[in-house]
């Protein structure tokens, strides 16, 4: 029994060689590559990992996605106050976005980033902001790959800097959303800092997610039951003002599913006054 049992496993062996040098690629590794990735940047001081607007924005997209696989990465940089680790960011961001899709070709990447997480992604898109952000852009090769980005609190809106869904490389594929109680990426009366600690979940995760996933969602011509519509979003229980700091809200907000509203993603020159 025992020598049958090992000339079995030669056997087994022998297969598995051939499937390597024949170049076969094993089932499993294209099992374990997810439909898209959320690669995200956290805010400043936020503990390491996704912080409160990326696991936010991924879980929302997750609901309007119905039943895509969306993994997730947190950005791994320094997000002190002194913000001298976004360059970092983004060198892990696009080092990780390379990896990825180097073993998992198919998987789209949704880039976001909040705060300072959102210069991170300037940086990657290749804005970045003179005195407070530098470094390398993605490679555009890989522009194609990237089927959504999203930033939320970008001082780029201030500081006069082209935001990511401004610039070639993802052109048609961006959203930058600021709520304009917050004092980091608006000028003007009424701004309070709560304003950007406390304005973007859920109102403005949720519009970017409905937003990214029609990115991900262009070009299937097939879904199940209920396609179309986003399950349990009928309102926002909980919500019915908006949150601390906030006296604006996307249209509809609390009585129908956000949706994308591009007056919302642009910035308007005649209102920089400058950085704060």
């Amino acid at each position: 029994m025992s020598r049958w049992v090992r000339v079995g496993a030669a056997a087994l062996l022998a297969v598995a060689g051939l499937n390597v040098m024949s170049g076969g690629t094993p089932a499993a590794a294209a099992d374990d590559c997810a439909d898209a990735e959320v690669v995200f940047a956290r805010g400043t001081d936020e503990p390491k990992g996704m912080g409160q607007v990326g696991n936010a924005f991924a879980d929302s997209l997750r609901a309007q996605t119905f039943g895509m696989d969306i993994a997730t990465y947190a950005v791994d940089y320094d997000a002190g106050k002194l913000q001298l680790g976004t360059g970092d960011g983004a060198k892990d961001a696009i080092s990780h976005i390379k990896s990825t899709l180097a073993s998992c070709p198919d998987t789209k990447i949704v880039l976001g980033g909040y705060s300072q997480g959102a210069n991170v992604v300037n940086i990657v898109a290749g804005n970045p902001i003179v005195g407070i952000a530098w470094g390398a852009a993605l490679p555009s090769p890989l522009a194609g790959n990237v089927a959504a980005i999203a930033t939320f609190g970008n001082v780029a809106n201030r500081a006069g800097t082209k935001l990511p869904s401004q610039t070639a490389l993802f052109a048609g594929k961006g959203i930058d959303l600021c709520n304009p109680a917050d004092p980091i990426c608006h000028a003007g009366e009424g701004n309070a800092w709560s304003g950007h600690t406390e304005g973007y979940v859920p109102a403005y995760t949720t519009q970017a997610a409905t937003f990214a996933a029609s990115k991900l969602l262009a070009g299937i011509d097939h879904m199940g039951p209920g396609f179309g519509q986003t399950p349990g979003y009928g309102q926002f229980p909980g919500y019915a003002s908006p949150p601390a700091g906030s006296d604006h809200m996307p249209p509809g907000y609390g009585t129908q599913p956000p949706t994308y509203d591009p007056s919302l993603s642009g910035f308007n020159p005649s209102a920089v006054a400058g950085l704060p």
